[in-house]
């Protein structure tokens, strides 16, 4: 059923639109922690759109909350006050942790990086940022400029001069034998050591765990090292938090609180699950930094009432029904049972990962080579199985992306284990 629709989708989008499969799937409606295709074959999602559907699939909460907004008026621009725009603002400002916070939405996570670029860069009068290697920040001329990870940066032009930084990976690269605190250690070097080489930077920005990158993160505490440096230089931290926010991580509501000890970030990024599907993101920063722009902008679309209506039913629920919570104990028992079923196959090399966000990666049995083939051969296994994955990684595409919604049950847990082991298997 989905051909016909695969061959007008190439005969009208761009070649380098990418899709799952080597049958691309037409996701028509879901439920809860699943959703069904066009040919009726139901799946337990553990990817939700990319960690977008975050806490579940058509939540009465969230569905409502739409329907009713959008009944009354779905559009007015940020020209005038919206009384849901003004109300999530202050909920987010709240939790963001940052003192004397103001929020600007927009409409996806890629133009709330933008905004932070812009924003860093105008205050400090400086085009030049800090960035991590290996790291994905969206797909703007400015986003592509900064990110880290080839595969996803189709161009070397760019309007900032960017400068990568050591640090997003554990497990690989050279500071990859070091402990802990060896490795923080190399890396604030490693920092210092840049800064001596440049002038009046701009900002770092960092995600906490690394996303397109394949689930990857430094030790705790990383950021928190570099942030003394940044201080004594001016630099500005930005958090890119657009797939650790909410909660995802289980041991904190945002991904910078485990990189807390000097503070919290500067200026700070979300989108994907606060709208539980809906467009939503944005920018929180401190009042001086928000208002250093000296001309006038408006969102035409960012803060629209409908999107903000999703957001607020739907952060509520997060809140209300602990979903964090619920990420820290499904997601440990998830990310445990998924050590214990790879420990036994050659292919994978780790198992790494946060609450609801866990990665394996895989390789060429009895190397450290990283196994793309083998990724993908998973991915298509697992879908065959009624399972939806997602896949990442640095220099070649080799990780397993798992990200269920934060609503995921232990029974559930258990499920999708047991079904990427039999996908496992197959390679």
């Amino acid at each position: 059923m989905t051909r016909p629709l695969y061959d007008r989708h190439r005969a009208v989008l761009p070649d380098w639109l990418a899709l799952y499969y080597r049958q691309p799937i037409e996701i028509t409606h879901g439920e809860g922690r699943h959703v069904w295709d066009a040919d009726g074959n139901k799946y337990l999602d553990f990817f939700g759109g990319i960690l977008t559907t975050m806490t579940a699939h058509a939540l009465p909460e969230v569905t409502k909350a739409v329907a009713e907004q959008a009944g009354r008026i779905i559009h007015s621009s940020t020209l005038y006050l919206n009384r849901q725009m003004v109300e999530l603002a202050e909920r987010i400002a709240q939790l963001s942790g940052i003192p004397d916070a103001r929020v600007f939405f927009t409409t996806s996570g890629t133009e709330a990086n933008d905004t932070a670029l812009l924003l860093a860069t105008a205050y400090r009068g400086s085009n030049q940022i800090l960035a991590m290697r290996n790291s994905y920040h969206g797909r703007s001329f400015s986003a592509v400029g900064i990110t880290g990870n080839h595969a996803w940066s189709p161009t070397g032009l760019s309007p900032l001069q960017t400068l990568y930084v050591h640090g997003g990976v554990r497990a690989r690269g050279p500071y990859a034998h070091l402990s802990d605190s060896q490795f923080i250690e190399a890396c604030v070097a490693d920092l210092e050591d840049l800064l001596g080489h440049t002038r009046n930077v701009a900002a770092l920005i960092a995600e906490p765990i690394q996303g397109v990158g394949g689930f990857t993160s430094p030790p705790d505490g990383l950021y928190a090292a570099f942030r003394e440096v940044l201080d004594r230089h001016g630099i500005l931290w930005i958090t890119d938090e657009v797939q650790t926010g909410w909660g995802r991580t289980g041991d904190h509501f945002w991904g910078w609180q485990a990189h807390g000890r000097s503070g919290p970030p500067d200026l700070l990024t979300f989108a994907k699950g606060i709208g539980n599907g809906m467009s939503i993101g944005g920018v929180v920063a401190r009042a001086e930094i928000m208002n250093c722009l000296d001309s006038n902008s408006i969102s035409t679309f960012g803060g629209s009432p409908v999107t903000m209506a999703a957001g607020l039913a739907n952060l509520s629920y997060v809140l209300e029904h602990d979903l964090q919570g619920n990420a820290r104990r499904v997601g440990g028992l998830l990310i445990e049972r998924l050590r214990a079923i790879c420990a036994q196959l050659p292919v994978v090399r780790e198992v790494r990962g946060r609450g609801l966000m866990a990665g394996v990666e895989l390789v060429h049995p009895g190397t450290d080579r990283a196994n793309p083939e083998a990724a993908a051969a998973v991915l298509e296994a697992a879908r065959e199985g009624g399972l939806l994955i997602g896949k990442g990684g640095g220099h070649d595409t080799s990780v397993l992306r798992i990200a269920p919604p934060l609503t995921l049950t232990v029974a559930e847990a258990e499920e999708g284990a047991a079904l990427l082991e039999r996908a496992l298997r197959t390679v």
